[in-house]
């Protein structure tokens, strides 16, 4: 599972620092969450081929979370892309990006799926035969979502030396990988769990973009393996925290602990400090595996 941030900042983005968008693979599928300014010349500075691009999952229509997609939308059309492209995000997003391509003539040679989303529970919105995804829901100061991201669990392994051993032919392999037993010709029945080995533990990432700290969120993200919350201040402008609807970087911590999460990521960072490194200290009092995003960072988990 890997993990690339484009931008990690909050409010404008600045000659340094970009607004909110990472890219996450997973199972070999690539997903982009959210769309700030920028978003394009950061995927080209980062390597990432705009074609592995097929779902884009937008948290909430505040501009520094969304304003670089009618413009990541164009440049596939001029691309000649063919697949087809899926957006998630709130309601609305389908008017807002429609009414930019109207208006600029600039309708795409591929398919444009929107699904817009209303609900205030946590909803599947993707699935397919390895991933799943769901929402998250928020409390900003417009209708917001997070999304949860976990792998399936996969095969289980075959352990060959044991397969062989019972001279087992190749057409049950994949009936043995999935779980079930085998029945020899003498009748004797062979337990799954002597020919497999478990399959590697599917793993989770959640991405808790613009919030107020909010415990509701926990029996989602439960023993989350990567919890990925915004921090937009530090705990001396918790006041201020409040006021907008963002968290500190204690209360992400929080939250992390209280989740169960393996690791923390902090971002969404404030651009009034001068250095990011103070929310990982003020975090790692709560939590103690604590990382910073910042432009540019891939993470491997």
């Amino acid at each position: 599972m890997n993990l690339t941030i484009l931008g990690c900042y909050a409010a404008t983005p600045r000659t340094f620092t970009n607004p909110t968008s990472q890219v996450l693979e997973i199972k070999n599928r690539m997903f982009l969450i959210d769309c700030g300014e920028g978003t394009q010349v950061q995927l080209r500075k980062n390597k990432i081929k705009f074609s592995r691009i097929n779902h884009i999952f937008i948290s909430h229509l505040h501009g520094d979370h969304f304003y670089g997609l009618v413009g990541l939308v164009s440049t596939f059309m001029l691309l000649n892309r063919v697949n087809d492209l899926h957006i998630y995000g709130p309601k609305g997003i389908k008017e807002v990006i429609l009414l930019q391509l109207k208006l600029s003539n600039s309708w795409t040679n591929y398919n444009l799926y929107f699904h817009e989303l209303e609900s205030e529970g946590s909803e599947v919105v993707f699935e397919d035969e390895k991933v799943i995804v769901k929402t998250i829901p928020l409390k900003h100061r417009v209708y917001t979502n997070g999304y949860l991201f976990q792998e399936k669990t996969g095969d289980r392994k075959l352990n060959m030396d044991k397969i062989l051993n019972l001279e087992i032919d190749q057409c049950y392999y994949q009936k043995i990988k999935s779980g079930g037993d085998v029945v020899l010709e003498s009748g004797e029945v062979i337990p799954n769990s002597i020919m497999t080995f478990d399959p590697e533990p599917a793993k989770s990432y959640a991405f808790c973009s613009d919030t107020l700290y909010n415990e509701d969120i926990l029996p989602i993200i439960q023993d989350v393996d990567v919890l990925y919350h915004e921090s937009t201040f530090l705990e001396s402008e918790a006041p201020l925290a409040g006021k907008t609807m963002h968290s500190t970087a204690k209360e992400a911590a929080t939250i992390a602990l209280k989740a169960n999460a393996k690791q923390l990521v902090l971002g969404h960072y404030s651009t009034r400090y001068e250095s990011i490194e103070k929310f990982r200290e003020e975090a790692s009092t709560i939590f103690q595996n604590v990382l910073l995003a910042d432009d540019g960072k891939s993470f491997e988990f």
